[in-house]
């Protein structure tokens, strides 16, 4: 283990942590995939895509969810814990979207030794369009101990 990224007591409510900020291309689709045996025709083929009413092939709806773990992970480092994370899918991406995950700080308390931190979370495309929005609880380390 490290030293923290983050501790408890520096965290505000109302704080935007760093976003994670990807661009949806087909190696990115592939390489998910691969890794999760979820080579589907609807996410690889723009004729599978449109088979299913869209405009082209879209991506993965856990991709997203990755996106959200990943940002938080890269906030809280080796020291913090992810407690809880949840994503809606309410919409599409497709190939070359860029697709922004931000979290923002909603509350912080403490439960018993815990030291927790609840944040909604977005995933907006470069239209402006949060496709997944969800919520997150991490666990921090505090000064205090």
């Amino acid at each position: 283990m490290g030293t923290p990224k983050v501790y408890w007591e520096d965290v505000k409510v109302g704080q935007q942590i760093p976003p994670f900020v990807r661009r949806t291309d087909f190696m990115n689709w592939n390489r998910y995939a691969a890794v999760n045996e979820e080579f589907v025709y609807i996410h690889m083929d723009d004729e599978g895509g449109r088979g299913a009413g869209q405009k082209a092939a879209f991506g993965m709806g856990n991709l997203r969810l990755s996106y959200a773990h990943n940002l938080l992970r890269d906030w809280i480092g080796e020291e913090g814990d992810i407690k809880h994370i949840s994503i809606q899918y309410r919409g599409f991406n497709f190939k070359n979207d860029v697709l922004t995950t931000r979290g923002v700080v909603t509350d912080k308390r403490v439960e018993g030794d815990k030291h927790l931190v609840d944040l909604d979370l977005s995933v907006v495309n470069q239209e402006g369009v949060n496709n997944a929005p969800g919520r997150a609880t991490v666990v921090l380390p505090s000064r205090g101990k």
